[in-house]
């Protein structure tokens, strides 16, 4: 087989057996420490059943909590664990270099060819991970590659056209969610080539949604923390190669988002930054809604924080969104990614007025906006401990102290503003004001809070470091 031709296999990966979401998917023949994948696939003849619905779109036959009994728990574990964290250290020694010319300072390797760059001296690519950082990264970005192709199906066989196009969501709409469905089957044979035979499969899900525009809303939510898990991660990979067509693949999933929001009635672009997050925030976010998977599923070496719950999310539903309840019931449901309740008094889905208006639209200006800085925030947080994940079979765990902060993540920034604790495993805080560039505030959109035990100092390129001192994690909806 010629070289070529493997890379195209790889990059011409063929499609899972059928564009369901059921856990199906064509692996490759063939792995190995030099291999690239196969050119011959075959599907797989394990899975969990898929119905077809009068509406023509097909989903799994349950959705629901797990029933049973936990056979494994925790997280996957190494032959040892070095050191409890890892330690902060100077800048690289390396990272000396600085051009105040403006023109090419060293020889280059070949015309039109600055010298520097990873896996620029011609070496043939291998889109295989490398290391067990990659690998676990990886098989987090395929768990939530399955769950978006489960998901976005879902919503299209649960609800009639009539409720779609009382949602102001009619065919047009819902062939481009099957298109963004489809979208997800590329991307889960993608992921699963670069892990090998190993590659986590599709599990069964519970959803919290109950309505069109619920569905919406937690796609949204889902989206944001499925690209921003991404960012995250992809610079750290020792595979460059497979960074490549990872980002190949986000870059779809912000697209998603985007549209996720317009048709939710929010503004599609919010700010001018993208925020990355730790692998083990976006696994946080994700196991909730994972309830069976497969026997003898891959499973992850990443964290399960304990759950913050904002008692006062804004309700993306209303046109007052001050209104919204102050104890939490207006989240559909208490896990972390909930959407907002739809079904309320007050709604502005089906109100025409500029500034109030939420139906799907290309954009929307908010005359009163979901958060605002000085707005009061009220918080509730789980203790460690508890059972969540796949078959039960993860448990929430922390590592910090008494919380103190809480962290804003957003942009290009990690804020803290102070805790008021208020009794037991509850308090409030003051949403901060700042700017990142000119008139960008720092807080805006879907967002990851927190609260720690320290005001730690971090970047873009170092917020894991502050994972041993997160108490608690959730997901604030700022616009």
């Amino acid at each position: 087989m010629s070289n070529s031709f493997v890379v195209a296999a790889l990059l011409l990966a063929p499609a899972l057996a059928a564009p369901a979401p059921a856990p199906q998917v064509s692996e490759p023949a063939s792995f190995g420490p030099d291999s690239q994948v196969s050119a011959s696939v075959q599907p797989s003849t394990s899975g969990y059943r898929v119905e077809y619905l009068e509406n023509g779109y097909s989903s799994a036959t349950y959705h629901g909590p797990y029933t049973g009994m936990a056979t494994t728990t925790g997280a996957a574990q190494g032959p040892t664990t070095l050191a409890a964290s890892i330690p902060t250290l100077p800048p690289n020694p390396t990272a000396t270099y600085y051009n105040s010319e403006g023109v090419p300072l060293n020889p280059m390797p070949a015309p039109y060819t600055p010298a520097g760059g990873l896996g620029t001296n011609g070496s043939l690519p291998r889109y295989m991970v490398e290391s067990d950082f990659d690998f676990e990264s990886i098989a987090l970005g395929l768990y939530q590659e399955w769950i978006e192709l489960d998901l976005f199906h879902d919503g299209l066989a649960r609800f009639s056209d009539e409720e779609f196009d009382a949602a102001g969501l009619g065919a047009e709409a819902r062939s481009l969610i099957e298109f963004m469905a489809d979208q997800e089957t590329g991307h889960s044979t993608l992921l699963t080539n670069m892990l090998g035979e190993r590659a986590p499969k599709q599990c069964i899900y519970d959803y919290p949604y109950t309505t069109v525009r619920e569905w919406i809303d937690f796609m949204q939510r889902v989206t944001r923390f499925g690209e921003s898990g991404v960012w995250g991660f992809i610079n750290h990979l020792d595979s460059r190669e497979v960074g490549q067509l990872l980002a190949q693949s986000i870059a779809t999933e912000a697209r998603q988002q985007q549209i996720f929001r317009q048709m939710s009635g929010l503004t599609p672009m919010d700010v001018w930054f993208e925020n990355g997050w730790p692998q083990s925030w976006a696994w946080t976010m994700l196991a909730p809604y994972i309830s069976y998977c497969p026997e003898n599923t891959t499973r992850l070496a990443w964290q399960n924080f304990p759950t913050l719950h904002i008692q006062n999310n804004a309700n993306i539903n209303r046109y007052s969104p001050n209104d919204t309840a102050q104890d939490g019931s207006e989240n559909q449901g208490n896990r972390i990614a909930d959407p907002s309740v739809s079904n309320i008094t007050g709604s502005c889905e089906q109100l025409n007025t500029t500034g109030y208006g939420c139906g799907p639209a290309v954009a929307h200006n908010k005359s009163e906006p979901l958060s605002f800085p000085g707005k009061k925030i009220l918080f509730q947080w789980d203790a460690p401990g508890q059972a969540v994940g796949p078959n039960n079979s993860y448990v929430t765990a922390t590592t910090a102290g008494q919380p103190k902060f809480v962290g804003w993540s957003q942009q290009l920034n990690l804020t803290y503003s102070p805790l008021t604790v208020t009794g037991n495993n509850s308090g409030y805080t003051y949403q901060p004001e700042g700017y990142v560039y000119g008139t960008d505030g720092i807080i805006n959109g879907t967002m990851a809070v927190m609260l720690t035990d320290l005001d730690l100092y971090v970047t873009p390129f170092n917020t894991s470091m502050l994972n041993p001192h997160i108490v608690a994690l959730g997901l604030y909806q700022a616009g």
